[in-house]
């Protein structure tokens, strides 16, 4: 991060990282720089998804001759990490000073810093060159939103999963009711052969199946990027070599073929939206699952779904410069480290914890269990936790109109899921009052913190004939 871009320090420090710098802080500071300094120039920035979609954000930053110019390129490069991030796209445009957007041109290039997102943005979902366009504001496309409903389908015998890095989980869900569920521990990001991940999704199907008297429609969540059903990108499959990645393209398709019945899967984070929505009879729900990494979703005022990525585990949400490095992307600062059992075992540590060799959920558990006793390092791991949360929420509340944000996922769990949400609440209060006072941010019960999302799964296909609502 430049030396030109001021980082205030939080009023509410993180208990185990004093050098936790929030995005939220860091570009209000710069926005009021600009407004005190004349009120500087637009930076326009759109995105285009494969499907003609357009998303648009206006901000203003300081023309190219001001002495502070240089704070506009850090500040402009983080805020279209975050966009690309939260909307998705293949083809941007960067209206304003031209050595803005050909600093981002530059960095989101083959050899670029962050060339992952160029590879992943462009040929891995979008099937496209990822392509940016510095130009004119005047020269920037008009947004072309468009949002479609999702799930809410619960007649019928159905069967909801989850597949979560860490562990799958399933439920048989008859009329909306959930009459049986499992989570099992399982390691598919580190398995090459794709019939392991469908022996493993196979037998979860059958299980939940075998406790319903038939079986009309199967729904699934995963994190990663899936369009029409189909695998486009995923980190549960990361091991499996490109020659062999068809196979998992149609595992789903495939799937569908032998149970004979509608299936659907979808991104996890959208269903976490879907699952705060049904719960909360409301729209414009945020939902966040703290897990294997940060899952996200939204639900707009509409009750639909935008049709954007929200990966927001790719997304900044800290601005110092030794923030920790996502071991996929090579970026910094991003949730992933921050809203994960990730980020428990990173802190464990400085809470003075040594936590078992084993797998992530079994070391989790044990992070947990400490938590329950009362020991102080590991209240202290889920405070800071919860405080990394306030700040983001208001960093969020700025790109997202929100109403809600549902809180889920294996780390909130027990005593770690209040103390989150407790932390969060205090630095909204403190820092960030009108946002406390128009979010309600809270958790789901203990049950449907750990199953939501699969019951939710499990109302996304129409029953074959039914008019989707």
């Amino acid at each position: 991060m430049s030396h030109e871009f001021i980082l205030p320090e939080p009023r509410i420090v993180p208990p185990l990282d004093s050098g936790f710098r929030p995005p939220v802080l860091a570009n209000r500071a710069f926005a009021r720089e600009v407004r005190e300094a004349g009120g500087g120039v637009p930076l326009v920035i759109a995105m285009e998804r494969s499907d003609g979609a357009v998303s648009r954000f206006e901000t203003r930053v300081f023309p190219e001759s001001h002495p502070r110019f240089q704070a506009s390129l850090p500040y402009a490069e983080r805020l279209f990490k975050f966009l690309l991030w939260q909307w998705g796209g293949w083809r941007s445009w960067i209206g304003g000073p031209r050595a803005i957007g050909a600093h981002i041109r530059d960095t989101y290039a083959p050899g670029g810093a962050r060339a992952f997102d160029y590879q992943f943005m462009g040929e891995d979902v979008y099937e496209h060159t990822f392509t940016v366009i510095p130009c004119d504001p005047s020269e920037v496309p008009a947004a072309r939103e468009s949002g479609q409903p999702l799930g809410r389908h619960l007649e019928g015998c159905r069967i909801g999963f989850d597949l979560g890095a860490s562990d799958r989980k399933v439920s048989a869900v008859i009329d909306g009711q959930a009459v049986y569920s499992e989570e099992v521990v399982w390691t598919p990001s580190t398995q090459s052969d794709p019939e392991y991940h469908y022996r493993e999704i196979r037998t979860a199907l059958e299980t939940a199946a075998a406790h319903m008297p038939r079986l009309d429609a199967i729904g699934g969540s995963s994190a990663g990027v899936y369009v029409n059903d189909t695998v486009r990108v995923a980190s549960l499959f990361r091991a499996v070599p490109r020659e062999r990645y068809g196979e998992v393209r149609s595992l789903f398709h495939r799937l569908r073929r032998e149970f004979g019945v509608p299936l659907s899967i979808v991104n996890d984070g959208d269903v976490t939206a879907l699952a705060g929505s049904m719960s909360l009879e409301d729209h414009s729900v945020l939902g966040i699952a703290l897990g294997s990494s940060e899952a996200a979703g939204y639900v707009n005022a509409e009750g639909n779904i935008t049709g954007w990525l929200n990966e927001l585990a790719f997304a900044p949400v800290d601005y110092q410069p030794g923030a920790p490095e996502d071991e996929w992307s090579g970026d910094r600062g991003v949730g992933a480290r921050y809203f994960s059992q990730q980020c428990v075992f990173r802190l464990a540590p400085a809470a003075g914890i040594e936590l078992p060799d084993a797998v992530a959920a079994e070391k989790l558990k044990a992070a947990q269990a400490l938590l329950e006793s009362g020991h102080e390092g590991a209240e202290a791991i889920w405070r800071t936790m919860g405080v990394y949360l306030g700040y983001t929420i208001a960093h969020y509340a700025d790109f997202y109109p929100l109403r809600h944000v549902l809180i889920l996922g294996r780390c909130t769990s027990g005593r770690g899921g209040t103390l989150l949400l407790d932390e969060a609440r205090r630095v909204l209060s403190a820092e960030f009052p009108e946002v406390a006072a128009s979010v309600n941010i809270q958790l789901p019960d203990e049950k449907s913190r750990r199953v939501g999302q699969s019951i939710a799964a499990a109302s996304l296909p129409a029953l074959e004939g039914e008019e989707k609502k």
